[in-house]
């Protein structure tokens, strides 16, 4: 069963949220006010905990809710998937398409799943893609979650709220940002990978969390587009294909800030590898006390985490 503090955690999730639209403009921009303006950045020694897509193992993935509810659980860093709509806006969805497992259209229908894939988030715009409820339908991959009709948010629109949470360790909020790109998905599913860095780089910037952003992807072609328009950005190797970590670092021409493996592809021996680089390892996506400790033991920079409650306590 869910914890009792969790219900008050979504009590408070709730609050935070009284007075947001269930679809705001896509045009919103965050506040400026930093209210963390003197708080420390996350200590370099301690655990990074990614609350993978939000808190997906309590709440709906990529949602308004799932992101409050991570920080509230204990997530340093929000990782979040982005897509492109048709208006050029960065929606916050794993899929490029409503996936019909967890969404339902404007009408509160299902949505068949299978192929051609339906609802094409690049061929939408925001306003269009928040009808949808991608929050009341049972996920049965995570049993623990409550359901809650909910959309797919902007990046804008999920920056303006969680600036206004405060960490439950202090220290200012870290995004890691995946860019879904594949050359299998363009042209139909997104644009061509500078072209989708250009559109991250400049929202992020834009927003003023540049300097507290990493952008992750299982594209090279996208890092490498988002290191030549910006050499300075934080950038994440996403991988999942077995390999050599070697191998896998020279499908890159630079060296990424982070090394991030589906989490049972690694070993001590690759982490300390990476670290003597000057790598940090960051896994996806562990969510059981055994194995988020069995990566702990690793000394991993960090774990990507679909339960951060679990983890904060681990810490």
């Amino acid at each position: 069963m869910i914890r009792t503090s969790l219900g008050a955690a979504m009590a408070t999730v709730l609050l935070v949220l009284i007075g947001c639209s269930d679809s705001p403009s896509s045009g919103d921009s965050p506040n400026t006010e930093d209210p963390n303006e003197t708080a420390m950045e996350i200590d370099p020694n301690r655990l990074e905990i990614h609350g993978h897509r939000g808190a997906r193992g309590l709440v709906p993935e990529n949602s308004m809710p799932g992101f409050v509810l991570a920080l509230r659980e204990g997530a340093d860093v929000l990782e979040m998937d982005m897509c492109i709509s048709s208006d050029g806006q960065i929606i916050i969805s794993h899929e490029p398409w409503m996936n019909g497992k967890i969404c339902l259209d404007p009408s509160n229908s299902a949505i068949p799943e299978g192929e051609p894939k339906p609802f094409n988030l690049h061929n939408m715009t925001a306003k269009e893609i928040a009808r949808f409820d991608c929050g009341s339908v049972a996920n049965p991959d995570f049993p623990e979650q409550q359901n809650l009709p909910t959309f797919k948010p902007t990046l804008d629109q999920v920056v303006a709220l969680v600036e206004t949470v405060p960490l439950l360790d202090g220290g200012l909020l870290h995004y890691n940002l995946e860019i879904k790109h594949s050359q299998n998905l363009e042209p139909e599913f997104c644009p061509d990978a500078k072209t989708f860095a250009k559109l991250v780089l400049d929202k992020v910037n834009a927003l003023g969390i540049a300097d507290r952003t990493c952008i992750q992807s299982f594209s090279a072609e996208a890092l490498e587009a988002v290191h030549e328009l910006d050499k300075d950005m934080t950038t994440a190797w996403l991988v999942g294909a077995e390999g050599t970590v070697q191998s896998q670092l020279d499908q890159l021409t630079f060296a990424p800030d982070i090394y991030s493996p589906q989490w049972k592809l690694i070993d001590a021996s690759d982490v300390a590898m990476l670290q003597a680089k000057d790598i940090r390892v960051i896994p996806w996506t562990a969510n059981t006390q055994e194995d988020l400790f069995q990566l702990m033991e690793m000394g991993v920079d960090g774990i990507i985490t679909d339960r951060p409650d679990v983890l904060y306590k681990m810490r």
